[in-house]
């Protein structure tokens, strides 16, 4: 099962403002008429039940949204670039690999999260119009888009985890109880990735998944033991296959315990039911009696089966039901209280959650790179400069009161710029007088 993969995206590039006059017979006094650019795609991750691994990953890894296209003459504004969008299953996990963040947890089918804006496009020209300037020669340029080095996880959604050791008889459980048909036969590492079986149980109905069998040093990797125990952590309760066969029995059953709190303690908090199996070889009643009162003090509840003679199955799946009613309760109980909690505390205080922009790169920033050189760090100075021909005494004189109006000059002379130094905004270099 391919069920973690990396992958890169990348949003679209706004497009360029422009800067145009409107000229037309008749109309000798058109004014500007520079549209605005088109804003990038956007990069989006859609949650679909019909898939159910991320193998398509695997054959592509790399998506980028389309640039949104420049703005032209007559106030025409550009194209928006188109957007992309990738399919996961149920249960996967969308990480920023860079940061080590979480971005998404899609569960639902049809959910759909945006995961990369794309960059605005700039505004031309007939955006800066005003009573002091009627012709500006200024337009913005786009935002770049942003990339980002994806790390998908997927963990399968099932209510009921089935854990053991290898050969212990999990996946002839999961056959006896459901429609499900892993491949099963009489040696250890039968199961080499998770499987899911439905079970229809009275009026109601609950998924299990086959963790592959776990060994010493699961929770460090040995035998691909930390991939499997992944699937576990959304499972509400879970169902421990121990081989009655086994040598000792009681032995395997708490090393897989030390495995799953050394990968995750909560795990050992879930509520177990023990599952005794191969009851139908000889002397297997026997050593469950030996073994029952020492398992029974960590376990919701002990029953001895045999998975492959069908013994005992009716029972277990209903103190699984049971288990597993109780548990979903559990949980429905916990998110009233913390939605109630929430609520009274707000009420109590009353503050409104509002989210606002951050104020980042609202004042310029002046770096000295050299003695006689300082670069300007301020966003909306950029897209200006970007955009400007310098060429252009017109131009460049509404650049410099552009610069002035956002505070860039005050900045300069705070950081102590002389005439003959050069200051660097964007990618020009200009020489200040």
């Amino acid at each position: 099962m391919i069920d973690q993969v990396q992958i890169r995206v990348s949003s679209g590039r706004g497009g360029n403002g422009a800067v145009s006059g409107r000229r037309e017979k008749f109309v000798p006094h058109g004014g500007p008429d520079g549209g605005d650019g088109g804003n990038g795609g956007d990069i989006y991750a859609r949650c679909d039940r019909n898939v159910n691994t991320l193998l398509s990953f695997r054959y592509k890894r790399i998506y980028k949204a389309g640039n949104g296209s420049g703005g032209s003459g007559r106030k025409k504004h550009g194209r928006r670039g188109s957007d992309v969008e990738f399919v996961i299953p149920p249960g996967t996990e969308v990480w920023d690999d860079g940061a080590g963040s979480r971005i998404a947890d899609l569960t639902a089918h049809g959910e759909r999260v945006l995961i990369v804006q794309g960059g605005r496009g700039g505004r031309g020209n007939a955006r800066f119009t005003s009573s002091t300037n009627q012709f500006p020669l200024l337009a913005e340029e786009g935002d770049p888009g942003r990339e980002l080095r994806l790390r998908l996880e997927l963990k399968l959604l099932a209510d009921v985890g089935i854990i053991g050791a290898p050969n212990a008889g999990k996946s002839s459980l999961l056959t006896a109880v459901s429609a499900a048909r892993p491949k099963v036969a009489d040696y250890p590492f039968t199961t080499l990735e998770p499987v899911l079986g439905v079970i229809e149980y009275e009026n109601d109905g609950f998924v299990m998944v086959d963790i592959p069998g776990l060994i010493e040093g699961a929770h460090a990797g040995a035998g691909l033991g930390d991939e499997f125990l992944r699937h576990i952590e959304r499972t509400r309760i879970l169902v421990h296959v121990i081989d009655g066969n086994g040598p000792d029995p009681v032995e395997d059953y708490f090393r897989i315990r030390d495995e799953l709190r050394l990968f995750d303690e909560s795990l050992t908090a879930k509520p177990e039911i023990i599952a005794f199996n191969k009851l139908d070889i000889p002397g297997v009643d026997d050593a469950f009696e030996l073994c029952r009162d020492e398992l029974a003090g960590t376990a919701a509840s002990v029953r001895s089966i045999s998975a492959a003679g069908r013994i005992g199955l009716a029972e277990l799946l209903y103190d699984v039901a049971e288990a597993l009613n109780t548990a979903r309760e559990e949980a429905q109980a916990e998110e009233g209280e913390v939605g109630q909690a929430a609520v009274t505390q707000e009420a109590a205080t009353g503050d409104v959650p509002v989210l606002r922009p951050a104020p980042a790169d609202r004042h310029p920033k002046v770096r000295q790179t050299a003695p006689d050189r300082y670069e300007v760090i301020h966003r909306a100075a950029t897209r200006f400069a970007g955009m400007v021909d310098l060429n252009n005494w017109g131009a460049r004189v509404q650049f410099y009161d552009q610069l002035r109006r956002q505070g860039v000059i005050a900045a300069l002379e705070r950081a102590g710029i002389m005439p003959g130094d050069t200051y660097v905004v964007g990618k020009h270099e200009l020489e200040w007088e």
